[in-house]
């Protein structure tokens, strides 16, 4: 019977007095305990312990000079006692190293399921046969496994993993609703919202055989084929694998080529302040009123907002980006100190409107995204009547489900009708006559017919 080892104590076992090669188990006198003890010395080899509450020195966002310098040294692994065996055999496992001269040796741990909560947390690798806490979700009519739920994802707010997919399972179809049919990337927080991320364009290997997606193509020429979120039980699966937030694409499955989204991203420089966020919000309600188009306000979760219009998919996406630049130039003409369409940020002031988020493989945060925030904050839809007081601050994991209850959902008609992008295509035109061309792309963008001279400014000067 292994001893229970508690929290932080490292159990010592017998001192080296023989190397065994990786491999060979207990020389084959025992074909399933070599296996099992096989299977747990290739997993402790790679990867480290995490400290409570720490980082992991094995995390995949962790440069490899970081990961080389932080993994153990090969070492010399005792031949395990029959009491040992046992202890491996279905128990979570942890290593830890203890300094020696020349040997280091391992400690085994024995915990309880019911205890797993406590325990330090776990390298985040797949080991064969040990069991890892979890828990199941009921949801979409399908039962959704989530590993780690007592992790904590935001520190400050003390919210966990489990808290953030009982939040998706809350707001339900006012989040799908912007994610159907959608491809989106998949930003991976393997930490939580305090630690590093990576983006992950393409559903990884073993995702479940009802999990919907669709391939895309990017400007690169190369293609990924990306989750689509088309219930809550996506939504879930996704939040599972560390996605706190999620980035749609502006097109639906149906039609890869052709967005149904016109995007307008309202993104504050450092001196920009709140108000002027919302102010420059409001004219940007005008405009689109007067261009004959209905936006769909949103907080951005930081200190942005976001109106969405739906449109006609009857322009590709280098005609939308076009009729996004001419609404972001006529809002800097109406309101020339709050706005700027400048694309380099030593050109720009207030508050920017965001043009580019309308090319081809640009992503934002979709509707009801809780953000990376250290609050919790929601990217969440508010009417325009809400624009001109409200506080960003308040719309978070643990408010807005409850606001959503009571006041509805201020998206849920954005389906309803679609808009065409005639008049800001002819605005666009008026511009180009009168010597506005065409402004910056994103850098990873080939160049573009008509395009200017893709460098700063201030270099472009000094040449």
């Amino acid at each position: 019977m292994a001893r229970e080892v508690a929290v932080g104590e490292v159990e010592r076992v017998p001192e080296v007095t023989e190397v065994r090669p990786l491999g060979l188990g207990q020389q084959g006198k025992d074909p399933q305990a070599d296996t099992l003890v096989d299977n747990v010395i290739q997993a402790e080899r790679r990867c480290v312990t995490r400290p409570p509450g720490g980082i992991s020195p094995a995390s995949p966002t962790r440069r490899l000079s970081e990961r080389r310098a932080a993994a153990p040294a090969p070492t010399r692994i005792p031949e395990p006692s029959a009491a040992h065996v046992s202890a491996w055999a279905g128990a979570p496992i942890a290593s830890a190293m203890i300094s020696a001269p020349v040997v280091a040796t391992r400690r085994l741990r024995s915990i309880a399921a019911d205890t797993a909560a406590t325990s330090p947390r776990l390298c985040g690798c797949h080991h064969p046969g040990v069991a890892r806490e979890h828990t199941t979700i009921e949801v979409a009519g399908r039962e959704v496994r989530l590993s780690s739920p007592s992790k904590v994802f935001f520190p400050e707010a003390g919210h966990t993993k489990l808290d953030l997919a009982n939040y998706y399972v809350a707001v339900d179809e006012a989040a799908v609703r912007h994610l159907r049919n959608r491809p989106t990337t998949l930003k991976r927080f393997v930490d939580g919202a305090a630690g590093d991320f990576f983006f992950q364009k393409r559903v990884p290997n073993g995702a479940p055989d009802w999990l919907q997606t669709a391939t895309v193509h990017f400007p690169s020429g190369r293609s990924a084929t990306e989750l689509c979120a088309n219930d809550t039980a996506h939504v879930v699966w996704a939040v599972n694998l560390g996605v706190i937030d999620f980035n749609p694409w502006p097109v639906r499955r149906s039609d890869l080529d052709h967005p149904d989204e016109l995007r307008v991203d309202l993104d504050p420089t450092p001196e920009a302040s709140w108000d002027d966020v919302r102010l420059v919000a409001m004219v940007v309600r005008e405009v689109l009123s007067d261009h004959e188009l209905e936006g769909y306000p949103k907080t951005s979760g930081s200190r942005g907002i976001h109106v969405n219009v739906r449109i006609q998919t009857r322009w590709d996406f280098t005609e939308v980006r076009r009729a996004a630049l001419a609404l972001a130039r006529e809002v800097e003409r109406r309101v020339p100190k709050l706005a700027t369409s400048k694309w380099w940020k030593e050109e720009r002031h207030g508050v920017f409107v965001d043009y580019n988020q309308n090319a081809r493989d640009r992503t934002i945060a979709s509707a009801y995204s809780v953000r990376p925030v250290p609050d919790a904050r929601v990217c969440c839809p508010v009417t325009w009547n809400e624009v001109p007081d409200v506080e960003a601050g308040d719309l978070r994991l643990d408010t807005v489900p409850a606001r959503l209850a009571d006041v509805g959902d201020p998206s849920e008609e954005i389906d309803e009708r679609s808009y065409s992008l005639d008049p800001l295509l002819d605005l666009a035109a008026r511009d180009e006559a009168e010597g506005f061309g065409d402004a910056p792309w994103p850098p990873h963008f080939p160049k573009q017919k008509g395009e200017p001279r893709r460098i700063q400014p201030s270099k472009a000067k000094k040449r």
